[in-house]
């Protein structure tokens, strides 16, 4: 019996994620896999059964944000082989998290700023030049990021992060003018669809600042880079870089989120690419994306980074990757298949890479 004949693989199902490609992949290599429900009360006594679990958890989602962290870390306890490992998610939707782990290894993150009490903070902008990007901890796509003009504004938002907070999901349409401005949502009509979806939406953001509570109790900037025409994202997984390039939306300072890509591998920063791989490996990630720009004297700079991403748009349609040593290898390429695929290979090195996969503790009578 082949190794993948052996292999059961437990994949948390969410519509959408990157688990409907696992699937597909599963069932195209003949490979044994089942849906599990991760927010069962005894999830992990039937993981007992698996080698490995699949759980593309999310940040809207409040169950997720509770249960994956220690479900995933029992799941590694146990000797299965996780996708995200807690090495790869622990800064998954936590600016902060980001700020000191980025920190930590020399990383060339943007010079960022975080303040957990009020005074220190209305006192630093008083000294400190404008304009600055505020961000709250959480958020993707540009949400929950502003441009701070100077020092009246960005008093209020510090008065607001220590008394009332801010609301985890932001309202929708908040940049309704901006994303309107682009010509890919022109073209494609987006923004009927936005309407339409409008009744839903309102009803998961109230569901999500509900459960998940406000932010407060910090402030968070980060150096305004001006003049920026685009950023590049490098999503490196394993061995494997995609990269492209994001435009900066009409009107705006922001990237993310804007819908405008470029993924010609002639118009990547290789520097980008080299410090992507070096992140990776410095904080032994499995699975990351990050966005780089360069500044005015032409210094990089990585302004985040997330586990996950919109995976069937850009990073699916590169037209191939860098491997580790800069070559470059032709071909589209779904990304999720690079996961799963590193996957198998971690569970191919066998027990002595793991630990066991469980270890029943006696009690004495």
């Amino acid at each position: 019996m082949s190794q993948c004949d052996q292999t059961m693989i437990a994949i948390h199902h969410r519509s959408g994620s990157f688990s409907d490609r696992w699937m597909e992949y599963c069932k195209e290599n003949g490979i044994r896999y089942e849906l599990v429900n991760c927010y069962a009360n005894d999830i992990v006594e039937h993981l007992e059964a698996f080698d490995a679990l699949l759980w593309n958890w999310h940040q809207s989602s409040y169950r997720d944000v509770r249960a994956a962290p220690p479900v995933i870390c029992a799941a590694e306890q146990m000797g299965l082989v996780v996708f995200p490992s807690t090495a790869t998610c622990r800064t998954f939707d936590s600016k902060l998290a980001q700020k000191y782990q980025l920190e930590s290894i020399g990383a060339p993150l943007v010079p960022t700023y975080v303040f957990f009490d009020e005074d220190t903070a209305v006192e630093w902008l008083v000294h400190t030049s404008f304009p600055k990007v505020f961000k709250l901890s959480c958020g993707a796509g540009a949400v929950n990021v502003r441009l701070v003009k100077n020092a009246r504004e960005g008093k209020a938002l510090v008065k607001r992060a220590f008394r009332q907070g801010f609301n985890n999901a932001s309202v929708p349409f908040r940049d309704t003018f901006g994303m309107l401005s682009s010509a890919k949502m022109r073209s494609k009509c987006k923004w009927r669809e936005k309407i339409k979806r409008l009744p839903s939406t309102l009803w998961h953001i109230c569901s999500v600042n509900r459960m998940m509570g406000r932010e407060i109790g910090y402030i968070y900037f980060q150096e305004f880079i001006p003049n920026l025409k685009h950023d590049t994202r490098v999503v490196i997984i394993g061995d494997r870089a995609f990269a492209f390039q994001r435009e900066v939306r009409p009107k705006d300072f922001r990237a993310s989120g804007s819908g405008l890509t470029i993924t010609n591998p002639d118009k990547i920063d290789m520097e980008f690419v080299r410090l992507g791989f070096e992140v990776s490996r410095r904080l032994n990630l499995q699975s990351a994306a990050y966005d780089f720009i360069r500044g005015g004297s032409g210094f990089p700079y990585l302004i985040e980074v997330s586990y996950t991403f919109p995976a069937n748009k850009t990073v699916k349609d590169c037209p191939g990757h860098w491997d580790r040593g800069l070559k470059w290898h032709e071909g589209n390429m779904w990304p999720q298949d690079a996961i799963l695929m590193d996957v198998l290979h971690q569970i191919k090195l066998g027990p002595n890479s793991r630990t066991p996969k469980k270890c029943v503790i006696v009690l004495q009578k």
